[in-house]
This record gives structure tokens, C-alpha cells and sequence, in this order.
């Protein structure tokens, strides 16, 4: 069964979320989409929220609370560190991709130049992440 996720997009880039917007629409996809634009505005989401988002989708470039940081204060917290988080970046830094999965990330994709390619891996992502059995907090 394919379910509409809960989705918390954390990117600082008007650009970038108006890039998403777009792609759902493009897909015909219902999900639902909160944003923040930086992992402080996450962080205040998650901790006031009682209904958690299924995923996050999190660009690491950030200011205030950047990616790693967001990452490494929800992985040790009880209530938030299930929520599977995906690393949506431009950065192919291995250093990056390394700590990431330390930290506990449920993914890591690489954000494409080319709309088409970025259309072609959210449809991706998402349908994946549509079909599991997600804990519901």
C-alpha cells in the first residue's frame, strides 16, 4: 500500500523549495509538506509538534542550526531519533557523506543540476519511502 508521507523539508533556499513544490505537483504526488528554513526553524517544529513528520528532508548548507548540527540534536533525542532523515545536498565532500551516516541518516542524495534528474530521483525517493512501515510517533 502506498501512503501520502508527512514530509519536513529543511532547506534555507527559496529556490531549491520552490523546486520541490514544483516536482510534487509535476508527480501528481499529495504529500504533505512543511518547511523550515534552517535546522533552528526545524528544531522548534519538531519540538511543539505532537504529530511528527513521517521523513525529513534536509539540506546540510544552512545558517543557524546547519545540517549536522540538526542531525546530531534529533539523532539524541527519544522521541525524534526514528524519524528517518534524508540528506538532500549539493555537496559530494565525502567527509560529509561519512559523518552523516555516523550520525545515522537514512539516506543521502546528491541534489542534480539538471531539473529532469532531480524530477527523476525525488519521484524516486519518495515512492520508496511511501511504501515502508513507518513508526507514527
Amino acid at each position: 500500500m502506498v501512503n501520502n508521507l508527512s514530509i519536513l523539508f529543511i532547506e534555507d533556499d527559496v529556490v531549491e523549495t520552490m523546486k520541490m513544490n514544483r516536482t510534487l505537483v509535476k508527480l501528481g504526488l499529495i504529500h504533505a509538506i512543511q518547511e523550515a528554513k534552517n535546522g533552528e526553524e526545524a528544531l522548534r517544529i519538531l519540538m511543539t509538534k505532537e504529530n511528527l513528520p513521517d521523513i525529513i528532508l534536509l539540506d546540510l548548507n544552512m545558517p543557524k542550526v546547519n545540517g549536522l548540527e540538526f542531525l546530531k540534536i534529533i539523532k539524541a533525542d527519544e522521541r525524534l531519533r526514528y524519524i528517518p532523515t534524508i540528506v538532500l545536498t549539493t555537496s559530494n565532500n565525502h567527509k560529509d557523506l561519512l559523518e552523516c551516516y555516523e550520525i545515522g541518516i537514512a539516506g543521502y542524495v546528491l541534489k542534480p543540476l539538471k531539473y529532469e534528474d532531480y524530477v527523476s530521483k525525488m519521484e524516486k525517493l519518495l515512492a520508496y519511502w511511501s511504501v515502508n512501515e513507518l513508526i507514527k510517533a
